[in-house]
């Protein structure tokens, strides 16, 4: 068996940014996280069928170390710091950190429990192993036949887009974030390559710093949840713990990467904490569930209300998207702010097949629960219920129904 990851490049690029953020303010953080596939009953077969060569993969994935080009690279971008890469020099994902398994009900488990400096690199890597072991078991020549069908058809409707832009409104930006759900890794790079050779106006980057590299392009990304759930369980009162991340982000970053992710705890609680100083501060905000045009609608009256011009901000979509979506809320949000797309699964799982919803998310930080309060309620994750209501309690976020 040949490994599916070949490469510690090949994930997105934010792990590295929250990576460093960690390295360098909180490095003796212990994490704990737990794999979950949300769509259980549209799988073709049990994801049980594939443990064993997880395991294997898994084995040969910890073997990995960044080679010298690669290093190289990271070290080009300008907001990567230099003892950083030379942490990155002795990386290594230690085995003994991830268990997967069988659960009491019969299905796939996989646990990542260690440094949070090892164990939250192993999220991506994960999910595309997952995914690329799932999908080689039926895949067929007409599967490849019809994506890419699909994918020129995409092709075809942003050329389209394209020559309806109105020149003197905001760019059309489309980003690929679909490491963690793709068919494969040479379907990715295959995708992203097309899309670049015809759009190059639309298409803007990848989240996978590999790619990114080998093709020339921008790598895309800043922060995730897991990010600012661990601040609700460092040294900071459970009420602060969104402003103490992106105070923290601040600090670290100094005005780059300025794309805030407002749904942790929902983004009415994270417009309280957003005020005119972070307003100011980060270049835009990211939606990652719940309705995108009554999100798009409250950060463009909370923006007004800070006397904050809203044309100079970037609203960042990621949640669910498809070419059309992005479309549609590029011009509902096009004359009030500046408005790009991350597109994930559609990008690069696009064939026919019902792709898998799988998650590995944050669960546990410093011994105490951690958990996100998705704008969408079948996104809200934790693994105590009694902390999620006391979160909801101290956010005054009432409970609703899947």
């Amino acid at each position: 068996m040949s490994p599916i990851i070949q490469s510690l490049l090949d994930t997105d690029l934010y792990k590295f940014t929250m990576l460093q953020v960690v390295l360098h303010k909180f490095p003796q953080t212990h994490s704990v996280y737990h794999f979950r596939c949300r769509n259980l009953d549209d799988t073709a077969y049990p994801l049980v069928e594939i443990l064993d060569d997880l395991n294997m993969q898994l084995d040969m994935l910890c073997q990995l170390k960044f080679k010298e080009d690669e290093l190289q690279y990271l070290r080009s971008l300008r907001f990567i710091k230099s003892d950083f890469v030379d942490y990155l020099e002795l990386f290594q994902l230690k085995r003994r950190f991830i268990k997967a398994g069988i659960d009491e009900e019969g299905r796939l488990d996989i646990w990542v429990e260690g440094p949070m400096v090892q164990a939250m690199m192993f999220e991506i890597f994960v999910l595309a192993i997952v995914n690329e072991l799932y999908f080689q078991r039926i895949r067929t020549p007409e599967t490849l036949v019809e994506g890419e069908r699909r994918l020129q058809h995409k092709i075809a409707l942003l050329k389209q887009y394209e020559a309806a832009q109105n020149p003197n409104d905001p760019p059309f930006l489309v980003s690929d974030f679909g490491t963690r759900r793709r068919y494969s890794y040479e379907w990715q790079k295959h995708v992203i390559a097309e899309f670049y050779q015809a759009v190059p106006n639309i298409f803007r980057g990848t989240s996978n710093v590999l790619i990114a590299k080998d093709l020339n392009i921008i790598p895309i990304g800043t922060m995730a949840h897991e990010f600012l759930q661990a601040f609700q369980a460092l040294d900071v009162r459970l009420r602060d713990f969104q402003k103490a991340a992106l105070e923290t982000w601040v600090q670290e970053y100094r005005g780059d990467l300025g794309i805030a992710l407002t749904d942790v705890v929902g983004m009415d609680a994270f417009l309280r904490d957003f005020d005119l100083y972070f307003a100011k501060l980060f270049d835009g905000l990211r939606h990652d569930s719940g309705d995108p045009y009554e999100w798009g609608d409250k950060a463009y009256a909370h923006y007004k209300k800070l006397k904050v011009d809203s044309k100079s901000k970037m609203l960042t979509f990621s949640d669910g998207l498809n070419i059309e979506k992005a479309w549609d809320l590029h011009n509902y949000f096009k004359d009030r702010f500046q408005v790009s797309f991350g597109i994930g699964t559609n990008l690069t799982n696009d064939m026919g097949q019902t792709a898998l919803n799988i998650v590995l998310k944050l669960v546990e930080c410093n011994g105490q629960s951690v958990a996100k309060i998705s704008d969408s309620p079948g996104k809200t994750m934790t693994d105590n219920d009694t902390f999620l209501a006391y979160l909801r309690q101290v956010f005054d976020i009432p409970e609703v129904s899947a």
